[in-house]
């Protein structure tokens, strides 16, 4: 098990460096867009080419960056129904969801798309908008996507695994994630807007102004 707590570390570090250099695309796509609509609205132009590279800028930070948002626990849960259950039976979900859905689902994406991609690559697929991108490099990122998906849902059954038996403490248990963080940012937030003795918060902007 320790190797195995060694690879999935390996693969933990891989994909955060992966995710963590394609979220700065969200700022490219984020020029992108604005500087085409600046063009278009001023000097009445438009290009394919760059119309074209928002979406698939979208589409690399969305795949790229899906292997580093499952390593944080961020992927959507039903958490009424997740909290409501104790942690070892959440645990015991998470292998079953990983063994018999994640798992085959991201393998089988991967399988049937790289030869999706080749025939694309084959011909040197292009747009068939006038003045497009090749279509080739956006169908990369589908196999790339999900090879590391693929790669990170292996790693998180190895902990899920070792916190199961007991092996590890469970990361996500100890730091709460964002979501526990953004709960506790708007407590204090509620709280520092109380009257003191009142017991009802009041708004910034009900509140009395000061006197000179």
């Amino acid at each position: 098990m320790s190797i195995l707590l060694a690879l999935a570390r390996g693969i933990d570090a891989m994909n955060m460096r992966i995710g963590k250099a394609a979220s700065w695309l969200i700022l490219v796509a984020i020029l992108v867009s604005a500087a085409n609509a600046v063009v278009r609205k001023l000097f009445d132009l438009s290009s394919n080419s760059w119309l074209e590279l928002q979406w698939v800028l979208f589409a690399a930070v969305f795949l790229l960056c899906g292997s580093w948002t499952l390593m944080d626990n961020e992927h959507i849960r039903i958490d009424i129904v997740n909290a409501r259950l104790t942690k070892r039976v959440r645990d015991g979900i998470d292998i079953f969801g990983h063994i018999f859905f994640l798992l085959p689902f991201s393998i089988l994406l991967l399988w049937t798309s790289w030869p999706f991609f080749l025939s694309s690559w084959s011909i040197n697929e292009q747009s068939l908008n006038a003045g497009g991108l090749p279509q080739w490099p956006a169908k990369l990122l589908v196999p790339l996507g999900f090879f590391f998906l693929t790669l990170q849902g292996f790693s998180e059954l190895i902990k899920r695994i070792a916190i199961f038996t007991g092996r590890m403490e469970d990361p996500n248990e100890r730091e709460g994630g964002s979501h526990a963080a953004l709960a506790a940012e708007a407590e204090r937030l509620l709280a520092e807007v109380e009257v003191p003795g009142a017991g009802t918060p009041v708004s910034p902007a009900s509140s009395p102004a000061p006197k000179h």
